[in-house]
């Protein structure tokens, strides 16, 4: 049994995802325990991911209260990247800015409850889509900004979704997509406000990637979900259910699945 404060799940990419558990200073492997009895039970503490401080709710995927009003990586613009504010001066932490946000950014296509458009920075490729729990992911442009990226997602989201049905995405793999056509429509739809993005920031802002590859991304599952239901450590702080499988953030459980992600911080024991 390990017990520690819970992390996002790693994953490490290949012909099938291999992914482990943070617990405290320990890393659980889970694919071996695919098929097999889990229990998490939850002990009643949270620790706020950014402090330390201990904290009766968490916000903003682990935080305490005051750190989701004072960091920048907890702004309303991680989520609506194009209401940056870097440039009025009024970014929280202009060096955390300066490190995460004014740094070459991917807009993308990807398979997830099906199309839909994203964002990252080159360093979280392929996380992010892993994340999402993506089939397939195509890089469309690159931009020099988090904010410039935001824009492009705008408009390409007049087409496309820009979010993942969560409970769609859990229910299987989803039928593949062609994501290269997908992209030459959404550009053609497109082409006037990409005109109008290149006129305001200059030709060399806007990469396109006509040559990018689709990447396949598979997961290891024994068996997905007929009805999707959400385990909550809240409400059920002692879960033991046989794991079926794992896919983008949440383990899927044979009672119900658990977004690992939404619980990072809090205190827990895990063990097989």
């Amino acid at each position: 049994m390990l017990s520690g404060n819970l992390e996002k799940m790693w994953a490490t990419l290949g012909d099938t995802m291999e992914y482990s558990l943070p617990i405290g200073e320990e890393r659980l492997a889970l694919n071996p325990l695919i098929g097999k009895s889990l229990q998490i039970t939850a002990e009643g503490t949270i620790n706020c991911i950014a402090c330390g401080r201990k904290t009766k709710k968490s916000y903003s995927q682990g935080h305490c209260y005051p750190c989701s009003q004072r960091l920048a990586s907890c702004d309303l613009c991680i989520m609506k990247p194009e209401t940056c504010h870097y440039d009025k001066g009024t970014c929280r932490e202009p060096q955390w800015g300066e490190a995460h946000c004014m740094q070459p950014h991917f807009v993308y296509l990807s398979n997830t409850s099906g199309v839909k458009v994203g964002i990252t920075r080159q360093t979280q490729i392929p996380t992010r889509w892993i994340d999402q729990g993506a089939t397939q992911a195509l890089p469309i442009f690159k931009v020099q900004t988090r904010f410039q990226s935001g824009l492009v997602e705008v408009m390409c989201k007049s087409h496309v979704a820009d979010r993942t049905d969560w409970r769609r995405m859990l229910k299987g793999e989803g039928d593949r997509l062609d994501l290269k056509t997908i992209r030459d429509e959404l550009l053609d739809l497109c082409a006037e406000e990409l005109d109008g993005f290149r006129r305001r920031f200059g030709e060399e802002a806007l990469q396109p990637l006509p040559d990018a590859e689709v990447v396949a991304l598979s997961y290891p599952v024994e068996e997905y979900p007929q009805k999707v239901s959400a385990l909550n450590l809240d409400k059920t702080p002692d879960i033991e259910a046989t794991l079926q499988g794992i896919k983008g953030q949440y383990l899927i459980f044979d009672k119900g699945v658990l977004n690992v992600r939404k619980y990072t911080g809090y205190r827990v024991s895990v063990g097989a």
